[in-house]
């Protein structure tokens, strides 16, 4: 099921209908009341979220989004007339999975939802669980701890740390992370990568140093620092 909040009528149409057309459960809302009062009692595999809606706005709803334990792991693709970098970086920063900018066409949409959706059905990991310092992480259970301290990460936040430690020690491009973990090509958006691995370090909060920046290259995660790489 796919939640879409979003106050155009026309746009909260033709997009239900694209999703329902492409075989993908839909609902609209076009109110945040609306969208909250169903929420509470189902919850979607994706979330499609406008900006500027009446009540509340699209931002608001992310934070509150991924401040909740049982809703802060479902996945948010922001859509937006709001197109400028900053604004991508604003909603990335706030939680924000994907972006797609208005006005958008349907194939690349259905694309980047189903890119979403593959990443909530994929199988786990083969390993159940990485220790690495005061840094615990369940695959299988989906759980991140700091010295025994439950850390809530967004889906793609999560995931980008499982590669860390699958790959423990090993430089990760921008491009690999993309791949992997967003499922498709950003056409050399390096953005998205560095603002989420940001994101990813703070709530990490102590365990955030043992992701390294390698300069020019990307990021990797070891317990130990070494010279050719930079915490930020």
């Amino acid at each position: 099921m796919i939640y879409l909040v979003e106050d155009d009528d026309s746009i909260r149409e033709l997009v239900t209908y694209t999703l329902s057309s492409a075989g993908m459960e839909a609902k609209g809302f076009a109110k945040p009341s609306l969208f909250w009062e169903v929420l509470a009692q189902k919850q979607p595999d994706l979330i499609l979220l406008d900006i500027m809606l009446p009540e509340e706005d699209g931002l608001s709803i992310l934070r509150k989004l991924r401040l909740q334990p049982e809703t802060s792991g479902i996945p948010v693709m922001m859509l937006t007339a709001k197109a400028s970098e900053y604004e991508k970086v604003i909603g990335l920063d706030a939680g924000a999975d994907d972006y797609l900018p208005k006005p958008f066409g349907m194939m690349e949409l259905i694309a980047r939802v189903r890119a979403l959706l593959r990443r909530v059905q994929k199988p786990e990991p083969e390993q159940s669980a990485y220790t690495l310092g005061v840094l615990y992480v369940s695959p299988e259970k989906h759980i991140v701890q700091v010295n025994h301290r439950n850390i809530n990460l967004t889906f793609k936040e999560f995931e980008m740390l499982c590669l860390l430690l699958k790959n423990k020690d090993i430089v990760l491009t921008r491009e690999q992370f993309l791949n992997n973990v967003w499922g498709y090509h950003f056409d050399g958006e390096n953005r998205t990568v560095d603002v989420h691995i940001r994101t990813l370090r703070q709530k990490l909060g102590e365990a955030g140093g043992y992701i390294r920046t390698i300069r020019g290259v990307g990021y990797k995660i070891q317990e130990n620092s070494d010279p050719g790489s930079c915490p930020e």
